[in-house]
This record gives C-alpha cells, sequence and structure tokens, in this order.
C-alpha cells in the first residue's frame, strides 16, 4: 500500500512545485496587465486648479474635487491667478484677496476636502506669477545696475555735484563712484547683443540657444576705454552725492553707479494682488516673503502639511533683466574668486581691458547670477518647505531665458516641472511648443521620479481643441521626452453663478467640469493615466550624455534639438557643470552616484569650457571614458585669468592633440577623445546597435520613443506623429525577451505574434492608427532564437455592411436642441438649416435598428465602426441596451462580436460636440436670449464647427490575411 502512495506523493510534490515556480514567475512580472488595463489614481493626472480673480466658493471647491476624484485624477495645484480679461474678454469678480482671512478659510476647506479624498494637493505660494506681491517693497525688488556719466578735467581740485542716475520707485543705492580716462571713438562697434550680456532683459521666452552671448565681433587694437589699472575707484572722495576729488591731469568721466529696481511687476494675478517681483537673488528677501505669506498658510493646515498639501509650486521666471543686488559683488568674489568692481565700467557700455575680457566679465557676471538664483531663491525655498516635508514643483528652468542655468534649478525640485502647449497660433511651431526633454534629463541626473509640465496650454480660439488630434500627440511627443505626470492647463473653478460655460482664463486649454464633454472625458484620462502608470516605473535608457555647458542663460531646448547628434537610434540626456563634476568612470562607462550610466559624453560644439569641466574631462577620459566634440579652446572667463587659457591650452592639447584635422580620434590614458563625429556615428563604428531602429516606414512618416528600464523589464513607449494611419517595423537591442504590445488607448495587452530575432536585435513590425502610440513591453524571457509564428501582429478589417437610412437624434431641449429629429442622411449639425441643431452644444443621442444576419453568420469577430464624428471627436456606443464605452481616438471602432444580434439591433450612439457652436449662436442675443453665459468674448471671426455623427457607420469583421 505504502509502494502504491509513493508516486501519488511525488505527484502531488511536483506538482505543488509546478504551481509555485508559476507563482514565482508571475510574481516577477513588473509590469501587471491587470494595473494597466484599471490603473490606480496614484499614477492620475493633476491640474493647475485655476481660483480666477479669487472668485471661488465652498461649493465650487467641494464640487470640483469630488469631479478630479471621480475622473481618476491623483491630485490638483491651487493656483489663484487673474488673466480672465486677457485679450479683449470681460473680466470677472474679485474674490478674497490670497492669502487673506477670507482667501485661508476656502484654502484649509479646500485642502481639508482633499484630504478626504486622497488627493495629492500643490499650490502656487503667490497669485499669478513672477514671485512678489503688494507688501514687496521697493528694497526687496528685483534690481538692476544704473549709472550718470559725468566729464571732469584733472590737474586740480574737483567739487562737482554728480548726477543721480534713473531712480525708480524712490529707490536707488550707490555701489561705487568710478573714474576711467575720457576717451572719444568715431564707429567703435558697441559690445555685441549688449542687453542680453548686460542681463538686463529677457534673452527670449522659448529656451533660446544663448551660447552666442559667450562670443564677441574681432577686438580692435585701441578702442578700449581704459585698461583694468587705469579703472580708479573714487568712491572715498564722495559724500550725498558731491565729489571733492583731486583729479590727475587729463580727461576724466566719473561714472556713478548704483542699482534700483526693475519695473517686473507680478503677472497675471487677481485684484490687488499687485506688486513689484521679488529679488531672486536675496535670500533674505524670500525668507520675509516666506514669514509673511507662506509660513500661516502652511500652519493653517496643521499636520495636513506635508501629507495632503504635498508641494509648492512658483510658475515660470517672466520678469525681464536683473542684475544687482545688495552685496552683490561680495558674493561675486565668493563664487568667482575676483573683484567685479574694476570691470563695471563694462555696465556702463565701456570697454575694460580689451572686448575680450569685458565679454568675459559679463560671462561671469550672467554665470553669477544664476548660481544665486539657485542658491538664494530656489535653493532658500526647498530649505523652507523641506522643514514641513514637503517638495517643490517650481517652473524654475525656463522656456523664458532668465539669467538661470535651468538644470541647475531644478537641483532643488521634488517634481521636475516644465510645460508644453497644443498647437496655438501663439505658438505654432515645435520649438515652441516643446519644453520638457530638459525637466526629463533633470529627472534622471537628480534621481527623481516625476517630471511635470504644465500641459495643453494654447493662447488662441476656446473650446476648440480635440483630443485625439490636438492633445494626444502633443502628450505623446513629450512623453518621449520624459514627461509622466500631466498637469492640465487649465481646470478653472467656476462658481455656479457664473453660469456656462462659465467663467474661463484667457489661455488653455479648457478641461473641466463646465466643458460639454466632461462626462465623456474618462477614456481620454485612463490613456493618460496608463502612459503614466508605465513612464513613472523604473529609469529612461539614455546612451548619450551632452553636457550643455556652463554658461547662464542655458535652458535645454526641445528632444529634436538633439545637440550631440544621438537622434532617432539612440536617446540622450542633458547635463550642467554641477552634475559633471560627479560623473565617475567604470568599466569605461560614465556613471552619476546614483547609478545611472551612458556609454558617452558628448561635449557642445563651441570650444568653450570652464576650467573645472576641463579639467574633470580629462580625468574623465584617463580613467576610460569616451568623450565626443570639438577642441576646447577657451573658458570665456575672467576667472583665473590669463593663466586659465595657458592651463586650457595644456588640458586640451593632452586629449585632442596639436594636428588640427576636422575628424579624428586619439587615445589618452584609458580613454579616447573623438571629434568630427556625432555620437550616434561613433557609437556605429564602436559595434554599438540603435537602442531602437525604424527599419521600414512609410516615406515621410515620423515617430518618437523613449526607452526605460525595471530591473529585468525594459519598455518602449513608441509615437507616430502622423496624423494618417502608418506601419513600420521597429528593431531593438533586445533579445531573449517575448515583446508584448501594450496599448494604452484600450488597455489590451498581448504578446507580439510577429517578430524575430537576429544578432541580439528583436524586430517588430508595428501599425499606428492616426497620431496612434504603442508600449512595446520586454519582461518575459524567452530563447533567444524563438521567433514568433504569424505574419502581422495586427487583424484585418473587413468591410462587411454600412448602416444606410435615416436615423433618429435625440437633443437636449434646455440647450435648444429639438426632442427628437430624423436625419435622412449622416451630415454636420452645422450644415442643419434648424436654428436648435445648427448652433447647438453638447449631447445628443442618434438612435437606429437594422439586422445584420449576414455579418452574424460570418462566425468572424465583428466591429463597429463609427465613421468620422465631430467636433470634439469623442462618442459612446449603446448596443442592445449594452455599454460598450467611449470612443475617442480614431478608428472610432468597437467589438461587437457576442452583442450584435442577426435581427432587430438597437443602436444608440451618443455624440458631444464643444461650447463653440452654442456660443456662436448666442453671439448677437440680448442676453436675457442667451443659453450660455461666459467672461470669454465670442469673435466675430469664430466659424460654426462641424459636429455630430458623420460616418459612414459600418460593421467589419477582423482576421488574419
Amino acid at each position: 500500500m505504502l509502494r502504491k502512495l509513493i508516486p501519488f506523493r511525488l505527484i502531488l510534490a511536483l506538482a505543488l512545485v509546478s504551481i509555485a515556480n508559476a507563482y514565482a514567475q508571475k510574481s516577477t512580472r513588473i509590469l501587471e496587465p491587470s494595473v494597466f488595463k484599471n490603473p490606480s489614481s496614484n499614477y492620475g493626472i493633476r491640474c493647475w486648479w485655476w481660483w480666477l480673480n479669487g472668485n471661488i466658493d465652498k461649493e465650487t471647491i467641494t464640487r470640483d474635487l469630488e469631479e478630479m476624484k471621480a475622473k481618476g485624477f491623483s491630485g490638483a495645484c491651487i493656483f489663484d491667478a487673474g488673466g480672465a480679461e486677457q485679450r479683449g474678454n470681460d473680466q470677472v469678480p474679485e474674490g478674497p484677496m490670497f492669502g487673506s482671512p477670507a482667501w485661508r478659510e476656502l484654502y484649509v476647506h479646500a485642502i481639508r476636502e482633499a484630504d478626504r479624498l486622497g488627493l495629492v494637493m500643490s499650490m502656487s505660494i503667490q497669485s499669478g506669477w513672477n514671485l512678489g506681491g503688494p507688501d514687496v517693497t521697493p528694497a526687496e525688488t528685483a534690481k538692476q545696475v544704473v549709472f550718470t556719466e559725468t566729464k571732469v578735467k584733472g590737474g586740480s581740485a574737483v567739487t562737482i555735484e554728480l548726477p543721480l542716475p534713473e531712480v525708480r520707485y524712490d529707490y536707488y543705492r550707490d555701489i561705487v563712484v568710478l573714474a576711467i580716462p575720457s576717451r572719444t571713438f568715431t564707429n567703435r562697434a558697441p559690445i555685441s547683443d549688449f542687453k542680453n550680456k548686460a542681463a538686463t532683459r529677457e534673452v527670449g521666452g522659448s529656451a533660446p540657444e544663448t551660447r552666442p552671448l559667450l562670443t564677441d565681433i574681432p577686438g580692435t587694437p585701441g578702442e578700449e576705454d581704459a585698461s583694468v589699472k587705469q579703472v580708479l575707484n573714487i568712491t572715498r572722495f564722495v559724500t550725498n552725492g558731491k565729489l571733492s576729488w583731486k583729479a590727475p591731469a587729463g580727461e576724466w568721466t566719473v561714472l556713478r553707479m548704483g542699482f534700483t529696481p526693475t519695473d517686473a511687476e507680478v503677472s497675471t494675478s487677481s485684484g490687488k494682488w499687485q506688486g513689484h517681483v521679488i529679488d531672486y537673488l536675496s535670500d533674505k528677501h524670500f525668507n520675509r516673503y516666506w514669514d509673511t505669506h507662506v509660513e500661516p498658510l502652511l500652519k493653517a493646515i496643521g499636520p495636513m502639511a506635508g501629507k495632503t498639501l504635498r508641494y509648492l509650486q512658483t510658475d515660470s521666471f517672466e520678469a525681464g533683466g536683473l542684475n544687482w543686488s545688495d552685496g552683490f559683488e561680495k558674493e561675486f568674489i565668493r563664487l568667482r574668486g575676483y573683484d567685479p568692481v574694476p570691470y563695471l565700467p563694462v555696465l556702463a557700455g565701456k570697454i575694460i581691458g580689451d572686448r575680450e575680457v569685458s565679454n568675459r566679465f559679463l560671462a561671469d557676471l550672467r554665470k553669477t547670477l544664476g548660481d544665486l538664483i539657485s542658491e538664494k531663491h530656489y535653493g532658500t525655498f526647498a530649505k523652507r518647505a523641506s522643514a514641513y516635508g514637503i517638495g517643490l514643483q517650481p517652473e524654475s528652468a525656463g522656456p523664458h531665458a532668465g539669467p538661470f542655468d535651468g538644470l541647475k534649478n531644478y537641483g532643488h525640485s521634488e517634481i521636475m516641472m516644465s510645460e508644453f502647449w497644443s498647437p496655438s497660433p501663439h505658438r505654432a511651431r515645435p520649438v515652441d511648443r516643446f519644453f520638457v526633454k530638459q525637466a526629463g534629463s533633470a529627472a534622471k541626473i537628480f534621481n527623481k521620479k516625476l517630471v511635470g509640465a504644465e500641459s495643453f496650454t494654447t493662447i488662441g480660439p476656446h473650446w476648440n481643441d480635440v483630443m485625439w488630434s490636438d492633445m494626444k500627440p502633443s502628450a505623446d511627443h513629450e512623453f518621449c521626452a520624459g514627461l509622466n505626470l500631466v498637469y492640465l492647463h487649465t481646470f478653472t473653478a467656476s462658481p455656479k453663478a457664473m453660469g456656462l460655460p462659465g467663467q474661463e482664463y484667457f489661455a488653455g486649454t479648457h478641461f473641466n467640469p463646465n466643458v460639454t464633454w466632461w462626462n465623456q472625458s474618462t477614456e481620454f484620462i485612463k490613456y493618460l493615466t496608463r502612459c503614466q502608470y508605465l513612464l513613472q516605473q523604473g529609469t529612461s535608457v539614455a546612451d548619450v550624455l551632452y553636457y550643455y555647458g556652463d554658461h547662464s542663460p542655458n535652458i535645454g531646448r526641445l528632444k529634436e534639438d538633439d545637440p550631440a547628434g544621438a537622434l532617432p537610434g539612440f536617446d540622450y540626456d542633458l547635463i550642467n557643470e554641477d552634475r559633471l563634476l560627479a560623473l565617475e568612470v567604470k568599466d569605461g562607462k560614465l556613471f552619476l552616484p546614483h547609478g545611472v550610466s551612458y556609454r558617452v559624453l558628448a561635449l557642445p560644439d563651441h570650444k568653450t569650457l570652464s576650467l573645472a569641466a576641463l579639467t574633470k574631462i580629462e580625468a574623465l577620459v584617463n580613467a576610460g571614458a569616451v568623450v565626443i566634440g570639438n577642441k576646447t579652446a577657451t573658458t570665456a572667463s575672467l576667472v583665473k585669468y590669463p593663466a586659465s587659457e595657458l592651463s586650457v591650452k595644456k588640458i586640451a592639447d593632452a586629449l585632442w592633440g596639436n594636428e588640427g584635422q576636422p575628424a579624428g580620434s586619439r587615445k589618452v590614458g584609458k580613454g579616447l577623445v573623438v571629434w568630427g563625429k556625432t555620437a550616434a556615428d561613433y557609437l556605429r563604428s564602436a559595434g554599438v546597435a540603435f537602442d531602437m531602429e525604424i527599419v521600414e516606414k512609410e516615406t515621410g512618416s515620423r515617430y518618437d520613443y523613449i526607452h526605460r528600464n525595471v530591473e529585468n523589464t525594459d519598455f518602449y513607449f513608441i509615437s507616430s506623429q502622423n496624423r494618417a494611419a502608418s506601419k513600420m517595423t521597429a528593431a531593438f537591442r533586445i533579445s531573449g525577451k517575448q515583446p508584448e504590445l501594450w496599448n494604452a488607448v484600450t488597455g489590451e495587452v498581448k504578446p507580439a505574434a510577429s517578430f524575430t530575432q537576429k544578432d541580439g536585435i528583436t524586430y517588430v513590425p508595428l501599425q499606428f492608427d492616426p497620431y496612434g502610440s504603442v508600449f512595446v513591453v520586454f519582461q518575459s524571457d524567452i530563447s533567444k532564437d524563438q521567433n514568433g509564428t504569424a505574419s502581422m501582429n495586427y487583424p484585418e478589417y473587413k468591410h462587411k455592411t454600412t448602416l444606410h437610412g435615416a436615423w433618429n437624434v435625440a437633443f437636449d431641449t434646455n440647450w435648444g436642441g429639438p426632442s427628437n429629429a430624423v436625419f435622412n442622411e449622416l451630415t454636420s449639425w452645422s450644415d442643419r438649416n434648424e436654428e436648435g441643431i445648427k448652433f447647438y452644444s453638447g449631447k445628443a443621442v442618434y438612435s437606429k435598428k437594422f439586422d445584420a444576419e449576414t455579418v452574424v453568420s460570418a462566425g468572424m469577430p465583428v466591429y463597429l465602426d463609427l465613421g468620422d464624428v465631430k467636433d470634439i471627436g469623442i462618442a459612446r456606443v449603446i448596443l442592445n441596451g449594452q455599454d460598450l464605452g467611449i470612443l475617442w481616438a480614431p478608428p472610432l471602432r468597437v467589438n461587437v462580436s457576442g452583442v450584435l444580434q442577426e435581427k432587430d439591433n438597437e443602436l444608440k450612439v451618443e455624440v458631444t460636440n464643444t461650447w463653440r457652436n452654442r456660443l456662436i449662436g448666442d453671439r448677437t442675443k440680448p442676453a436675457e436670449k442667451k443659453l450660455t453665459k461666459t467672461n470669454v468674448k465670442v469673435l466675430d471671426s469664430w466659424q460654426l464647427t462641424p459636429s455630430g455623427l458623420l460616418g459612414p457607420v459600418r460593421l467589419l469583421v477582423a482576421g488574419d490575411k
């Protein structure tokens, strides 16, 4: 009997081991399809929650937060701001001023409600942007250098009243009084681009290229106003503006130099929250602002500070120029190691030493400004917030090119916050719309998880954005640059009294409970959430690290700028001077302290590096790194000048040699220096396969990707930036893993049936819907010689029948539509003669009965395809009483297998358009006859948009070729 039991026990034991192994194998999966299908709201989107002109109440606060929670948001950023009245729109009622007792009561209510709902909250620490406010005194505001010139004749005692430089807001302080020999020049060219070099204005608003500021036209002997030694500091001879000085013989120009506030003011603020912009160079002034305005707000919510209110925000720097502050000369000496005072005449347009010396001083000035903005402003901000366990998410790195280093500022952030725009007349070109690449790099080099962005910003027409063609491809583009947390711009809070569509900001894609399609937005939100679930896992993969220089201003541009020449087959990250100095080399790769690595370091092509950066690069190469770039020629700085240039030449000669060939390579120590090649050219020549390569595609088609790795799993997000459907074959530098196709639009996950492995590369044929996207996931082990068993990864759809004939369409009578209308053919509402249809906005329900014997009898999967739906392109399908969900991205197609009947099918299609047509219909009506109410001006130029179900509505069957 015992002998007979043993085999059974053995079988049972083996079965248990098998189950355990299967469970263990399953448990090693990092990315779960079930979570992807229905991701937690922890991965949900957030929004700029616009408290417009402070016009908000508790009822609206609760309604908005509950609606966010219901739609799967993970949180919101309270953003009190104005801007209702810009671009000719009407102002909205003024609510409580930011920080006032009444405003604080609303804010506390908001945080309590968010805590109840489990939402993560952020808050902008003022109303509007450019940090400042009504109590920022002239002494606390941003400042710049001003001066007057007085000619005096030397050789005897001079007593003269020095004229006061320009004084703004009754505030002025002297810095120094200097005297230089008077000289007259005929047609001497000024220092080029002087205002930008002197930081008296922003260089530009769309992450401009700023390296040209490091150079000037060639100097001419004798064009200088004075040598450095000829600059005399005569401040001690001045009392209350009166100079009493025994001037040396000759003609002298006396420069009275001081500082006064800039004219920068808080932008787009609510009500009475107007005032000066704070001095970004001063921790003292920031701390005073914090103690007055921020600390009380944090104390008011007690333990919810750091628990529910998790982040603090300031918006983008758009404050123009600033170039001085109290004690700036001492900070300059600390940071640059030399006294700036003898060079200050350069800020008066003089040339001191020579043109190159003057230009170098201006570069040092801007770099010092950038260092102080990072340290004194954002660093102090982070320090004060951290005392409450709160992180920062400021837009601290552009795209407006203030005098700062964008990556350096990001070093103080917890969420790397940037921005991107939907197509907009205001920013039509990609270079003016996309700015997330720098933030994505910052997250990587500073070891942070979240890359956020003010998303879908526009300035231009209102209520005309289309999810699939405007919002989706814009978000997908930036997902490929590193984005993994969308902040809608903008979600405007609108009290009931403001009507519908209600009050709105002058800019941004309107995305809130007052839009007509709010309840149909869930699938688009789920798309973004699915993407964010995956893109918040692990770390992005890049082979190339691009050093973007040590100058200021310095702001990373859009991904396609590709300064290292890595694209399209390799990806790259940006790094700044601080993090460059932290790099180490292991086994020929470059590593940051937290473990991320790169194959090569690429240098900027302007041949300018700080001595610290070049010294570090020499050490990296000697330790085994590959560095790609032109031979360094200068520091463009006065730090340790002129000895610095001798050091540069010595190190550069050691690295690049003396041959001066346009292209080549040189072994140095354990490493290699390469020049005259792009990063991609070098990597391919070194036998490195593309990370992802498109080996077959249709002419003119465009794609982008990002590759992330988490433990033993690699995955690629691929975006088609093509308006039409397209096909291509992607080659991935992965082998021994089963490729899986994860569709974020539908949540469907399936193994790729068609793929080939060869020489360490996996080839996968892919198909994309218009502006389509896919995650290709590699996480399950397979043999490296295993290939797919099918010829394609997508079914072929064949047309079986079109649903012809009349449709009944029910409109909402509360919004002017008829309770029922017959459409004998599918045409746009805007083409109908009935006013209630032509100008209708909102939801309408199309109904139709039909038979489908031949389709059902075919025994193949059947799909209903709606064809074209206008204007925003959203439709819900209900067949035979079964809700088949919301469609928003073409093709608007849904599987009806098992629901479709041979006879008497009842189809309902709910279609929603935007507010635009109803607003146009109300444009000329008196207020009492209008159905809509908003502060946004409906322009005469607005045209009706095609709306409704346009079809053709077809039944398709799906199968392999």
